[in-house]
């Protein structure tokens, strides 16, 4: 099989290690900053003409934003409390209520998070030609707040809000306003926060809290995202597939993989034989068809790659 050009160099799969202590909360130690890797991405980033980028959760941490799988700092590692499951939501009242109460309470700090230097850097090489596509399975809208346009959101967006039964989509601010109006005297303290927004609230003060319905239809409301156990829009995974077809290379930032539904697209893309680029914290699925990883903080070192 004939090297690409993008992966002459003879990578190294760095895994943290020491106690170097990253930046925030929420993101995990990693090893200092490694030149000579700096060097290998700017030259893999140099060498594409049509650069593919995905992005998840490890892109985040850095504005404040948690992630679920990271050693030590993810939530399943700080807690035993586990994401919505889409059946459970969409078949229980009792459900939708106990996570809209939450939400609501979350949705202030959650709707103020910004983007970082990581966030900025991507928009920035794609408003300069570099960057041909961004996939993110992040529902944070940090990359729309950064600037970027040429954008696929794979999991949706929290800022959006669908009715279960006519598909009416509203702003969530829109909805933050009728949760206010409708629990004028409600008052909860939200204990923690989970990567999508989340807190932790008791039963107790759940039971009071009132859900309005779809102002169009009555019908129920969700997030216009991807709860676990749900699956990803036939057209937008057929989309992206167009988008891997179309790139020369592929530059992964800030996740695990561990989801086969942004997974799948780099099995796409090593099948077509472009070469991939892992940047995140930890292992991923896809180590072993990359032909560089880095174990670096994104805002760290990404801001450092000339874009051209």
């Amino acid at each position: 099989m004939r090297m690409s050009p993008l992966c002459i160099f003879s990578p190294r799969i760095l895994h943290p290690r020491g106690s170097h202590t990253a930046a925030g909360p929420f993101v995990p130690p990693c090893p200092p900053l490694d030149q000579e890797k700096v060097k290998e991405l700017q030259r893999f980033i140099s060498l594409s003409k049509r650069l593919l980028v995905m992005t998840g959760a490890g892109i985040s941490t850095e504005s404040g934003i948690p992630d679920y799988r990271s050693e030590k700092v993810g939530l399943y590692a700080r807690t035993d409390r586990r994401p919505i499951q889409h059946v459970d939501f969409v078949q229980s009242a009792k459900t939708r209520q106990r996570y809209w109460a939450r939400n609501f309470v979350g949705w202030p700090q959650f709707s103020s998070h910004q983007p970082n230097a990581a966030h900025l850097a991507l928009s920035s090489w794609e408003r300069l030609g570099k960057l041909y596509w961004l996939v993110t399975q992040n529902v944070d809208a940090l990359h729309t707040k950064a600037g970027s346009q040429r954008l696929t959101e794979l999991h949706g967006c929290m800022h959006r809000v669908l009715c279960l039964h006519c598909g009416e989509q509203t702003p969530r601010e829109v909805l933050q306003e009728r949760f206010e109006t409708l629990n004028p005297t409600w008052r909860a303290e939200a204990h923690g926060v989970a990567p999508d927004g989340d807190v932790f609230l008791t039963e107790d003060q759940v039971r009071s809290f009132h859900v309005p319905s779809c102002a169009k239809c009555g019908g129920p409301l969700k997030p216009d995202v991807v709860f676990f156990g749900d699956t990803v829009n036939h057209d937008k995974v057929d989309f992206v597939h167009v988008r891997v077809k179309e790139a020369d290379a592929l530059l992964v930032v800030g996740s695990s993989l561990q989801v086969y539904s942004g997974y799948k697209f780099i099995l796409a893309a090593h099948e077509k034989k472009l070469p991939i680029a892992v940047l995140n914290i930890g292992p991923t699925r896809s180590d072993q068809l990359a032909c560089l990883k880095l174990d670096f903080r994104c805002a760290e070192i990404l801001p450092l790659i000339a874009p051209w």
